[in-house]
């Protein structure tokens, strides 16, 4: 898998885990904050902008806020964020 399509994966799982919280599904979210962290573990040692791996390196600490509400909120923002990169392609 190439960098961009790991970014839109880990979009995606961020997005769902915002939703899994939203819905009040937390077996939902939690699963996918797993997959969030495997595709991290994908993009760990790649050439990436300074902010994305800011945002990485911040990621684990976001997943494990105990208030589902601010959590769900900051997967949302990170999803949005980490699908803009992988679309524009600029990493």
């Amino acid at each position: 898998m190439n960098i961009n399509q790991t970014l839109g994966a880990l979009s995606l799982d961020l997005r769902r885990v915002a939703q899994g919280y939203y819905r009040g599904s937390e077996k939902m979210a939690v699963r996918f904050a797993q997959e969030a962290r495997v595709r991290k573990k994908e993009l760990q040692g790649e050439d990436l902008k300074p902010y994305l791996q800011k945002l990485l390196s911040k990621l684990e600490d976001m997943l494990s806020e105990k208030d589902h509400k601010k959590l769900a909120e900051d997967a949302l923002m990170y999803s949005v964020l980490f699908q803009n990169a992988a679309i524009k392609g600029k990493i």
